[in-house]
């Protein structure tokens, strides 16, 4: 059957496919292999034969990560390693880059093969497996193409769209992960002294509610660890993350933690490949002997949503304990550190560990486990990811995981702190050099000073904010630095009449994709440099800079020749948009791109943490960006750590109802498909599936691989469904269901957005699951 999806007015529509067409019939058996190891590499090398890399796949494999001279990996933002190892590098990572460094060329003579209709029906991986962009493309309504254009005509149209437009406000400016750090630098330079603050980006979906959290707790937008921390810990807290596929070497840090006698603790509603046993590519004794390494020492599959319900059993069985141990608490730590931790214990103590084991889905006796763990860990760091943090209540899991920490004055030394998972190249750079729609007015007092603009003061909009004023017809101009906005949004068919709506999209890319697709009345794509290639400008050879998910701050040199003669960087193509905008404006944008440097020396003024940043930039492991949370300095109003209050929400699905959450497959880079393959969850020629407790299966009476209609209800009551998918039975706490991005955000109505970070709520989507008719 052809899953089909529903639209909000319940007319069913057909469904483009995202991966590729299945090279066989569905299949499902459990994977009891190591993550990485023998399975990883025959992955690797069928995919470097399938995209024909076989001499500059290995090439880049020796260059990427390394801290001189190499580029950085265009996909997570785990750290590099600390000691100079030469294979810093994982599989995803390894696709990742030569998905980028494919021969295949999109130009001007496949878009005058194939219309935009045409292409509209192709499945997402077939667009993307067309190549890479080679030159500047204008649609062209009239015949339903896109048409060549120069530079010059493409800057033109964007900066006559601009200026035309009644005020600043009517644009937004949209930042995936992947761009470096004076390119973003740029971009919200170019908006501020437009006039706007609409600077929405990827974290705006998935870590807001880390920052906005972190912030209110400690007066730090970002985790305090880096990766000695987890090389020294004693215990190391591993929540909501899916590390074997979204920050694979993550896996190094684990089995190290294992093999040292440290405790590796994982939460999560399944028991991901990470959590069970490893082997490390680079390790070549253990690849030649097979041998696997741990990387845990306990699992506890908590319900979707209840993480919360978790941390605050850890804290009132540590709060319990220390009546009759006095070593339970740092009470010297609590005392001198933070501010209000008696409101806490009281909380604590009025929570009955009933509704504690209920919201969890975790039994006491688990709870006490890990709480025991938590206890005789002299140092400990809690490490989390999108599924505590894409949650109605996700900005208060965050805040308790701070809570539980500073019960043990787990903050400011070594091995021990908060650590959230970044799980994009460069996110965590693209806030910290300026995209924010909520900036502080200390960050805009300065960048006016040092760059001679008036920046304006009132917030912006948001990813949720940009896609509801583009569908009122407010925002009329919609620019895109990379990322696949149209397929990674929520309630896909709303975000689509939403872009469609824009007098003007703008898609700076380096590969075809649906965004492309479903455009505005006038549309471009502008195609850039790939982070693997030579970025040759007048000041000679340049390099970007990108900050890692622990704050380390280093350089990237790309290594290929570009796959086009007329691709330009990204840093050029923001000032050729911005000099077409703002023609009069005292800034020096084609000087900036001459010399990169000249970039840094502006950013140092500006960026806290950024001073004298061209030297420290080119020390061998870059620089670390100061934490003053980490140094005990709390930018908080009462000076101190700030313990959070909230009451447990309720996560329990409704009878009859289950609490589904969105996520990658293994053979996924975000919206980029690989494969219908699934190999660490034993799936393979699959994609339209939602995994099942077998429990709540028998109860609904459907079998294994089953086709099943899939509808959620939103808070104001609309239906969203999916049909034909097919029921697969998982691991899994009743109650709960997960399926795959980007298909399932159809079921993500756009207005359940947490009021607590706006992010959309893609982990605890509510859906009834029937038997197709």
């Amino acid at each position: 059957m052809s899953p089909v999806n529903a639209s909000q007015d319940g007319q069913d529509t057909p469904e483009s496919r995202v991966g590729p067409e299945p090279e066989g019939r569905p299949d499902f058996s459990q994977y009891h292999h190591p993550a990485a190891g023998w399975g990883a590499a025959k992955s690797v090398t069928r995919f470097l034969v399938r995209e024909r890399e076989l001499l500059d796949g290995p090439r880049a494999i020796l260059k990427m990560n390394h801290e001189n001279g190499g580029f950085d990996c265009p996909g997570c933002a785990w750290p590099d390693d600390r000691k100079g190892l030469h294979l810093d590098i994982c599989e995803n990572g390894i696709k990742h880059v030569t998905w980028e460094m494919t021969r295949k060329r999109v130009g001007r003579e496949f878009f005058a093969r194939h219309s935009v209709s045409e292409l509209s029906g192709w499945s997402d991986f077939a667009l993307e497996d067309q190549g890479r962009l080679t030159e500047p493309m204008s649609y062209d309504p009239e015949s339903d193409h896109y048409v060549p254009i120069s530079w010059k005509d493409a800057f033109e149209l964007v900066g006559r769209t601009l200026r035309d437009l009644h005020n600043p406000n009517q644009a937004s400016f949209y930042t995936s992960g992947r761009l470096g750090n004076e390119a973003t630098f740029l971009y919200q330079l170019w908006a501020r002294e437009f006039g706007t603050n609409n600077l929405p980006d990827c974290s705006n979906m998935c870590h807001e509610a880390s920052g906005r959290a972190l912030q209110a707790s400690l007066g730090t937008g970002k985790g305090t660890c880096d990766l000695a921390d987890w090389e020294t810990t004693d215990a190391l807290f591993i929540m909501g993350v899916n590390a074997a596929s979204n920050a694979p070497r993550m896996l190094t840090a684990l089995a190290e933690a294992y093999d040292r006698g440290a405790q590796v603790v994982h939460i999560n509603p399944l028991v991901e490949a990470a959590a069970t046993r490893t082997i490390i590519p680079h390790d070549f004794k253990d690849m030649a002997l097979n041998k696997a390494t741990r990387t845990s020492t306990l699992n506890l599959q908590v319900r979707i949503g209840g993480d919360m319900a978790f941390l605050r059993g850890i804290a009132k069985a540590v709060l319990e304990q220390s009546t009759s141990d006095p070593k339970a608490l740092d009470r010297e730590f609590i005392d001198r550190h933070t501010d209000g931790f008696d409101a806490y214990r009281e909380l604590c103590e009025a929570t009955p560990w009933d509704e504690i084991e209920r919201q969890s889905g975790l039994s006491r006796e688990d709870i006490l486990k890990a709480a025991r763990v938590y206890r005789d860990a002299d140092r400990s760091i809690i490490s989390w990811c999108l599924g505590v943090t894409q949650h109605e209540h996700g900005v208060d899991t965050v805040r308790e995981i701070v809570n539980v920490l500073l019960l043990r004055g787990n903050l400011g030394r070594e091995g021990a702190g908060p650590s959230p998972v970044r799980g994009h190249s460069n996110v965590q750079g693209n806030r910290t050099c300026g995209i924010d729609h909520r900036p502080t007015d200390a960050f805009l007092t300065r960048l006016a000073e040092a760059c001679d603009i008036d920046a304006p003061r009132a917030h912006g909009l948001d990813t949720i904010g940009t896609i509801e004023a583009m569908r009122r017809g407010d925002v009329k101009v919609f620019v895109g630095m990379g990322g696949n906005f149209a397929l990674a949004a929520p309630d896909t068919p709303y975000t689509y009449e939403a872009l469609r709506t824009c007098e003007l999209t703008v898609q700076v890319s380096t590969k075809l994709n649906r965004s492309h697709l479903v455009h505005g009345r006038r549309a471009l794509i502008l195609p850039c440099l790939g982070r693997t290639e030579k970025d040759e400008q007048r000041g000679g050879l340049q390099s970007t800079s990108v900050e890692d998910s622990m704050s380390m701050v280093h350089l990237s040199v790309g290594m290929k020749r570009p796959a086009s003669k007329h691709l330009l960087s990204e840093p050029a193509i923001i000032s050729g948009m911005a000099r077409a905008t703002l023609p009069d404006s005292g800034t020096p944008w084609e000087w900036y791109v001459e010399d990169y440097d000249r970039v840094r020396d502006t950013m140092a003024q500006v960026i806290d943490g950024f001073e004298d940043c061209n030297r420290r930039v080119r020390l061998p492991l870059g620089f670390r960006i100061k934490q003053p949370a980490r140094e005990l300095v709390f930018l908080t109003d009462s000076g101190r750590a700030e313990f959070s209050a909230a009451p447990l929400p309720d996560v329990i699905p409704e009878p009859g109802t289950l609490a589904l959450g969105t996520m990658r497959s293994h053979d996924q880079w975000n919206t980029t498909i690989y494969s219908d393959n699934d190999r660490y969850r034993g799936i393979k020629n699959l994609r339209t599936l939602v995994f099942l407790n077998q429990d709540d299966m028998r109860e609904r009476g459907i079998g294994e691989f089953d086709p099943v209609d899939i509808t959620s209800t939103a808070r104001d009551g609309s239906k969203r469904g999916l049909k034909g998918y097919l029921a697969v039975p998982y691991d899994i706490p009743r109650g709960c269901a997960a399926g795959y991005m980007p298909e399932m955000n159809v079921l993500c109505a756009l207005g359940d957005h947490s009021t607590q970070s706006d992010q959309p709520i893609m982990k605890h989507v509510k859906v009834t699951v029937e038997p197709s008719g």
